[in-house]
């Protein structure tokens, strides 16, 4: 054969196999003939395919064996058989810097640090821009004996919930709450009528905060919570409280209805804030008595059991009838005109 032969039968070759004269794959055949581009036929029976829980109890039944060894899937690389499934990895939602233990953002760990925050260890980012605050913030817990650690940007946001943490955060100490009756020892112990604020189904740790800013300013001699359904000490409380909460104990009642009637079986008063109270905050002749001021959510106000469980429902007049007041500025008009009543009766 010639070598101009040769060359043609070449070319041909290519041809059949899917490709052009100059040998270079035909546009759609992948390099490809006609016959390798056919259908592989109908798609056939689960029990028939490889891989498939229907053809693994096929498999399992015509072998005779049966249970979960049967029907197992594949199992991950580096795992043996009865190991516990590894848990799946998602995204950290983005939050809003209000993890229980940590205080995230250059200005809110300064101020948390300006007021005694009970903290455990500050986190400084690694690959951040030094400033006065990210100076300051580490002066202050190395003042406090507070250990200071690097982070990077994975583990700080890790460790704040993916809030905006400007490379700055710091873990708070878990909060001891007391009792209900501590508040009325305290108040014995310093001479004083006792004043206590509770709140009923706040769940907004800011107003928690709130509350225990203007309990502390006013007077007050602790705040009580309920246990379940409403809001904890948290970080976003120790921000709002503005370091109140270092000087103001907060209590927990497992059952807020039954703490304020060991309140009144002690001797204590308990007005109930209430839109539709009959009796206004400035005629109420309970504030120069021990008193208990309980204060609902917005939203729903007092629950049916906290305002059977109070002497008196009180209001607070307001001119509009669209406008409403949370709980944290509620409470502290209410605790402000008690003490403005105790004061002008001395």
């Amino acid at each position: 054969m010639s070598g101009s032969d040769g060359s043609r039968s070449r070319r041909a070759s290519a041809a059949g196999a899917g490709r052009t004269k100059s040998g270079k794959p035909r546009p759609g055949t992948g390099g490809y003939g006609r016959r390798k581009l056919e259908g592989k036929g109908p798609t056939p029976p689960a029990a028939m395919r490889p891989g498939h829980p229907a053809q693994k109890r096929a498999a399992a039944a015509s072998s005779g064996t049966s249970g979960p060894a049967a029907t197992a899937g594949p199992r991950a690389r580096g795992t043996r058989p009865g190991d516990a499934p590894a848990p799946q990895r998602g995204r950290t939602p983005r939050g809003a810097g209000e993890a229980a233990e940590f205080v995230a953002g250059r200005n809110s760990v300064v101020e948390a640090m300006r007021v005694s925050v009970p903290a455990v260890v500050l986190y400084v980012g690694t690959r951040v821009a030094r400033d006065d605050r990210v100076a300051e913030a580490i002066e202050l817990a190395a003042g406090r004996g507070v250990p200071v650690l690097e982070a990077g940007a994975a583990e700080m946001d890790r460790l704040t919930g993916s809030a905006l943490h400007q490379g700055l955060a710091l873990r708070v100490r878990p909060y001891e709450y007391a009792h209900p009756d501590d508040l009325l020892a305290r108040a014995a112990e310093a001479g004083e009528t006792p004043l206590i604020a509770a709140l009923d189904s706040v769940t907004d740790p800011r107003n928690l905060g709130a509350v225990v800013r203007s309990a502390a300013a006013f007077g007050a001699h602790g705040v009580v919570v309920p246990s379940r359904r409403g809001a904890g000490v948290t970080a976003g409380a120790w921000k709002a409280s503005a370091g109140a909460l270092a000087r103001l104990p907060v209590a927990r009642a497992p059952n807020l209805a039954r703490t304020l009637q060991a309140y009144r079986d002690a001797g204590v008063f308990v007005a109930g804030l209430d839109g539709a109270g009959q009796t206004p905050l400035r005629d109420l002749d309970l504030a120069t008595s021990p008193l208990v001021l309980v204060t609902g959510s917005e939203g729903r106000g007092l629950s049916r059991i906290v305002a059977e469980a109070c002497d008196v429902l009180i209001r607070i007049p307001i001119t509009s009838a669209t406008e409403s007041l949370n709980a944290g500025l509620a409470t502290g008009i209410a605790l402000y005109e008690v003490a403005t009543i105790r004061a002008q009766a001395t």
